[in-house]
């Protein structure tokens, strides 16, 4: 299986589509909706994200509290697809921007 994560402010649905032209029969593509929560970055307008972020810079504060709860959603689906008989050795994780600093 192929769990990829989008970036801030994007949904699954488009990585969805552009995961179509690499397709294979015998994979499992998963592309999650990250819940939309208000971003502190963007003046707090509510938008998907899997985390707050605060700043850019190095010295900017970090949403831990919201990054290890994104982090346990994730391992909810990865432990989903184990249950349901993909070995964890045959699950990838990725993601573009916030997604793949996420993953």
């Amino acid at each position: 299986a192929v769990i990829f994560l989008h970036g801030l402010g994007d949904t699954g649905h488009g990585w969805a589509d552009a995961m179509t032209s690499i397709r294979l029969p015998y994979i499992k593509y998963i592309c999650p909706h990250a819940p939309r929560i208000p971003v502190t970055l963007n003046m707090k307008m509510t938008m998907p994200s899997w985390f707050d972020l605060m700043g850019l810079t190095p010295e900017a504060p970090e949403d831990e509290a919201g990054i290890k709860r994104a982090a346990e959603n994730i391992k909810a689906i990865i432990d989903h697809e184990t249950k349901n008989g993909i070995p964890s050795n045959r699950i990838l994780l990725g993601g573009f921007s916030q997604g793949g600093a996420l993953s």
